[in-house]
């Protein structure tokens, strides 16, 4: 793989460098500075005429900063009249803007998209979208991954003849049921409503939990105020068991402890999409018993190589759908 060259920006420079592991290519230097103003600079510091550049950088707190420094990224990579650029994006933390639910509310799944491709990217390569349609926000190619692979890969340890996978939501009932399939299990979902006050309420569960393996999956764990209302509905069926599963494993204002405190609650499994946050660090020292962290390199290499190469990517997305 000669043509090609992979960046990391500051978000997450320990996945770069297990993907480039994976590819068997070196992660080239990057140089990020600031203005005496606050203004962020970056510098690129290997070749990039003609090469087939990948930039590596999910959209993690600060995400702000994070964008700004990949869209510096890809002007820069554009400046350096690089032949290609592929965003790999882990996490886009702006996918959970992608609809108009309330008067003059702004887009920005949508208009970070727009940003990005003004600043010169070519494709997109990202892991478990919130929602389908922001696929469609980008004007440029989007190869779009899931973990359901190496989620089903984990819990094929146990015994799942009595095990149901549960969706938080409706919404979320089509990952479910595809995962359910990977691992011949049954699915359920939850009956959700957000209110306007963003708190969540969860009025029951539809499908068969009592007495079963309970894995509830979503794509992401933010404050953890959703899992923690359906761990409440769940209990009123009494299953036999509990985990849980997601893609993007962000553990924000104290959830994994909240999480790993449910008594019921025997695993916690995410991926490495993001990293653990800096705050995060003692906590997880402390409940690192119940949490399990699956890398996703591998399958973001396999995907870089065959992107590269010209070679279809189509065989990742069904394989990780179970399709």
């Amino acid at each position: 793989m000669r043509d090609i060259a992979v960046f990391s920006g500051s978000a997450h420079p320990e996945l770069a460098a297990e993907v480039c592991a994976h590819l068997g290519v070196p992660l080239s230097p990057t140089r990020v500075s600031r203005f005496a103003n606050d203004c962020l600079e970056v510098q690129l510091q290997a070749n990039c005429r003609e090469r087939d550049v990948f930039l590596i950088q999910p959209l993690v707190r600060p995400v702000q900063e994070h964008l700004v420094e990949l869209l510096l990224m890809c002007d820069a990579a554009r400046g350096a009249s690089a032949g290609r650029i592929t965003v790999v994006m882990p996490h886009y933390s702006y996918a959970r803007s992608d609809k108009k639910d309330a008067p003059r509310i702004s887009l920005g799944g949508r208009l970070v998209a727009d940003l990005l491709v003004a600043a010169g990217t070519s494709r997109v390569l990202a892991m478990t979208l919130h929602a389908p349609q922001v696929h469609g926000f980008f004007s440029v190619p989007v190869d779009h991954l899931h973990a359901l692979r190496e989620l089903a890969g984990h819990f094929r340890q146990y015994d799942l003849s009595r095990t149901t996978v549960v969706s938080p939501d409706l919404g979320n009932a089509k990952e479910a049921a595809a995962f359910a399939r990977m691992i011949g299990a049954q699915v359920a979902a939850g009956a959700k409503q957000r209110h306007p006050d963003d708190r969540v309420t969860i009025s029951s569960v539809i499908g068969d939990v009592t007495g079963r393996d309970v894995i509830v999956l979503d794509d992401e764990i933010a404050k953890g105020s959703t899992v923690v209302e359906l761990l409440d509905r769940l209990r009123e069926s009494e299953p036999r068991s509990i985990r849980i599963a997601c893609t993007h494993g962000l553990f924000a204002a104290g959830a994994l402890k909240r999480l790993t405190e449910q008594p019921d609650v025997l695993e916690i499994v995410c991926t490495n999409t993001v990293p653990l946050p800096v705050e995060e660090h003692e906590e997880y020292r402390a409940h690192r018993d119940k949490l399990r962290i699956l890398s996703i390199a591998p399958a973001l290499a396999e995907a870089v190589r065959r992107i590269h190469n010209g070679e279809s990517v189509s065989a990742l997305f069904d394989a990780a759908r179970g399709e």
